[in-house]
């Protein structure tokens, strides 16, 4: 079987390989014609030959049924490749630095003086009604006044090309582990496309990631003792957490692997006695992470971490309290925050955003929730938002009740025409929309991902990207401008 671009659908959507059916982005058509080469056939059979290496590879993720039960899962993975120019690149990385340098300020600043509510530029009832501020850390001042080391953010391009971000995740972001495999897969299964191309790599992010960690260290040293905290086999990120601490050269612990000694220092339990930790990589949530500060009954974290913390004797990424600003609603605000801080313009713009809690926007929304997507301040993995196109008329009288008994809990945005990507689908290849979640590393400098996680909606029509619904992944190509390259 051979593969006819003439016959792919584009549709009104932004394809990120063709411009119109049969025709290549500009410096892609040489990957358009080296796909055409290899014949669906072959493309089937190397699907195929990757999903059998991600199951030899145990790359897997933990979905969690409704009625509590986990289940391991193989990363579901597409084999064509998501490119971006790297001349575009340039300008997504930039705006993606100053978006999570204003969003650090922005944190240290909720956690001393408060000016930006001060000044009227973020609304008082917002923070008040936060559930992700921790008022233990009103006064801290972490490592080199950095909270979120490591930040997600969510990006998605609308039907024009214009490039938004989605969300910021600034509490655990995960998936960068899979961002890593996929192009290792990804080079399994197309070392030919290797030759002719060269994606900037991305296989550096664990150096970079201990870099980062190790630059936080309270104790001058040349190789500080760096642990990556994790709740444990059960938790859905659990791979990601045993692949980073296992590249990174870090021991990989529970809390129970960890007590705080008389002089307020973190020290891990080893055969040959207590050994100082330094620095803690947590993949805990805040509420967990120390049951003298947080939940008494947390059995995961480590009783006295905070005190530990506050002490200046560990350090913490990202540090307990940085979710204040993983909020949706504070989403909305980013813009704002980003003029205060920086004197600047944004670079990356945010999806246009209704805030509920105010009056003109809230009445804007229960009118046209048919065209909007709604979405809670606080929910996660796609779940508990209203897709309005989608939803039937009593989803949507169900939502307005409950935006109605809590404005300040919700957003609404119009339905983007998210872009799409070619995926092999049975024995075709099918445009199937997807998003990128780079990842950011902030310490004594800021590194961002070559490209990042491109997740996608394997579902027809689908918006949905996450995997715990469904969803796939691609490996994200950073292409450097060239002539197209000779067809294989």
């Amino acid at each position: 079987m051979t593969i006819d671009w003439n016959a792919y659908p584009c549709g009104d959507f932004y394809d990120e390989l063709l411009a119109v059916p049969g025709q290549a982005r500009p410096a892609l058509a040489g990957l358009l014609t080296d796909l055409e080469s290899l014949g669906a056939d072959e493309l089937v059979a190397r699907q195929a030959a990757a999903n059998v290496s991600i199951k030899e590879m145990g790359i897997t993720f933990t979905v969690y049924s409704e009625e509590g039960g986990a289940i391991d899962r193989t990363w579901p993975f597409d084999i064509i490749p998501r490119v971006i120019p790297q001349s575009e690149w340039e300008r997504v990385d930039a705006g993606l630095r100053q978006r999570v340098q204003a969003l650090n300020l922005f944190i240290d600043d909720l956690y001393h003086d408060q000016n930006i509510i001060k000044d009227g530029v973020f609304p008082a009832e917002v923070l008040a009604k936060s559930v992700n501020f921790r008022p233990q850390c009103v006064g801290v001042d972490p490592p080199l006044g950095i909270w979120a080391h490591v930040c997600g953010s969510d990006l998605v391009r609308d039907g024009d090309g214009t490039i938004y971000v989605l969300e910021d995740n600034l509490r655990v972001p995960s998936g960068v582990s899979y961002m890593l495999e996929n192009r290792l897969v990804t080079k399994r299964v197309f070392p030919e496309l290797f030759d002719h191309y060269a994606p900037l790599p991305v296989d550096d992010y664990p150096s970079q990631l201990f870099d980062t960690l190790a630059a936080l260290s309270p104790r001058p040293a040349d190789y500080p003792a760096v642990v990556v905290l994790t709740p444990g086999i059960y938790n859905s990120a659990y791979f990601e957490h045993a692949y980073l601490a296992q590249q990174m050269g870090c021991e990989l612990v529970e809390g129970r692997d960890l007590f705080v000694d008389d002089d307020d220092c973190v020290y891990m339990r080893t055969v040959d006695g207590a050994a100082r930790v330094d620095v803690i990589y947590r993949r805990i949530d805040d509420l967990y992470l120390d049951p003298e500060a947080f939940l008494p009954e947390s059995t995961l974290g480590v009783p006295g971490l905070l005190r530990s913390w506050k002490a200046g004797n560990v350090a913490l990424a990202n540090a307990p309290g940085a979710g204040v600003a993983d909020d949706k609603v504070v989403y909305a605000f980013v813009p704002e925050i980003i003029r205060y801080y920086l004197d600047q313009a944004p670079i990356i713009p945010n999806v246009p955003t209704y805030r509920c809690m105010e009056p003109d926007a809230l009445a804007y929304t229960l009118e046209h929730m048919a065209q909007l997507v709604v979405k809670p301040a606080n929910e996660s993995g796609g779940y508990g938002m209203l897709v309005g196109p989608a939803s039937t008329q009593a989803e949507r009288d169900a939502f307005a009740r409950l935006i109605q008994n809590d404005p300040r809990n919700y957003i609404s945005q119009p339905a983007l025409k998210l872009s799409t990507v070619p995926t092999v689908i049975d024995r075709a290849l099918e445009p199937r929309h997807v998003d990128l979640r780079p990842f950011i590393l902030s310490a004594d400098r800021q590194q961002v991902t070559r490209g990042g996680l491109t997740r996608v909606a394997m579902r027809q029509g689908s918006l949905v990207v996450n995997s715990s619904q469904g969803g796939g992944s691609k490996d994200t190509w950073i292409l450097p401008e060239q002539p197209d390259a000779s067809s294989i």
